[in-house]
C-alpha cells in the first residue's frame, strides 16, 4: 500500500531507517573497540554515535508511527507484526537511551552494564529491522505497485447515514479495473475500509479485507470482475462477494452500488 508518510511517491520511513542503524550498531562497535584497545578515541566516538543514533531513531519513528495508523491494513498478520516490530524498536532505543544515560559524559569508559545494554539493544534492533523488511518485502507496506492500466492510488473519507445513499465518485472517476478506497464512517461510529472498483460493466463495492489474512484487496488487482489478493494471491467475485481461488475460504462482503446522473451513489448499513 501506499506510505501516508511520503515525499512525491518515496516512503519516508524505509529511507531514514538506516541512519539510526548505523550510528547505534556504530556505537557499540566503536565503545567495544575503544574497551579492547584501550583507547579512549574510540569510545568518545560511540559516545557521540549513541546520541546521533536516539536522535535518528526519533526522527525515523515520526512517519514510521504514520504509516502504523493509516498504512498498515487493520485487523491483519501485517498489523500484527508491524506492532511487534514497533515494540522492538521502541524497546531497543529505551535501552540506547538508559545506556546513555548512565554513561555520563563521553569521555568516560563506557562500563560493561552499558555494553550489555547496548549489545541487548542492538540485538532487537535488528530483529526489529527485520520485521520491518517483511512488511516491505511480503506485506507491501509502502510499496505502489500499481500497474500502468490499474491507476494511481486513491483514497477517500465518507461520512454516510445506514441505508442512505452516498456520493462516492464521478462515473467517469475510474476506468475499467481500477480500484479506489474508500474510508467510511456510518452516524459518526468506527471507520468501515470500502473499495470501489469498475469491472467491464458496471461499478462494485466490497469490503477492504482478504479474509485469509487481512490485506488490502484496494492493494490488490481486479481483471475481468475478480479482484486478487497482493500478499498470498486469493481471488474473490466483485459482484457476490464469493471466493474464486484460495487460500482464503470466506467470502468478502459487497455493498449495494447504484449510479445516476454521473454520479456513483453507495449504500451501507449500520453494521
Amino acid at each position: 500500500m501506499r506510505s501516508k508518510a511520503s515525499y512525491k511517491g518515496h516512503p519516508l520511513h524505509p529511507a531514514l531507517i538506516p541512519f539510526p542503524f548505523a550510528f547505534l550498531w556504530g556505537a557499540l562497535a566503536f565503545d567495544v573497540a575503544g574497551r579492547l584497545m584501550e583507547r579512549p578515541a574510540l569510545w568518545t566516538t560511540g559516545a557521540h554515535l549513541l546520541v546521533a543514533g536516539i536522535v535518528a531513531a526519533l526522527v525515523a519513528a515520526v512517519p514510521g508511527i504514520i504509516d502504523y495508523r493509516h498504512t498498515v491494513p487493520p485487523k491483519s498478520t501485517g498489523k500484527t507484526r508491524a506492532t511487534r516490530h514497533m515494540l522492538l524498536n521502541t524497546s531497543a532505543v529505551v535501552l540506547f537511551v538508559v545506556a546513555w544515560l548512565i554513561r555520563g559524559d563521553s569521555a568516560n569508559a563506557p562500563g560493561t552494564f552499558v555494553l550489555a545494554l547496548q549489545g541487548i539493544g542492538a540485538v532487537l534492533l535488528g530483529i526489529g529491522g527485520w520485521m520491518g523488511g517483511t512488511l516491505v518485502s511480503r506485506n507491501q507496506i509502502s510499496v505502489d505497485h500499481r500497474y500502468a492500466e490499474a491507476g494511481k492510488w486513491s483514497e477517500a473519507r465518507i461520512d454516510a447515514k445506514p441505508g442512505v445513499p452516498v456520493f462516492v465518485a464521478r462515473a467517469d472517476e475510474l476506468q475499467t479495473n481500477q480500484m479506489k478506497l474508500l474510508r467510511v464512517r456510518v452516524d459518526g461510529a468506527s471507520e468501515r475500509r470500502i473499495v470501489l472498483g469498475r469491472t467491464e460493466s458496471k461499478y462494485v463495492a466490497f469490503e477492504d479485507r482478504c479474509t485469509h489474512r487481512g490485506a488490502s484487496l484496494a492493494d490488490g488487482a481486479l481483471v475481468c470482475g475478480t479482484v486478487q489478493c497482493p500478499w498470498h494471491g486469493a481471488q474473490f467475485d466483485t459482484g457476490t462477494g464469493a471466493v474464486k481461488a484460495g487460500p482464503a475460504k470466506e467470502r468478502i462482503r459487497t455493498y449495494e452500488i447504484t449510479t445516476k446522473e454521473g454520479k456513483v451513489m453507495l449504500v451501507v448499513g449500520k453494521d
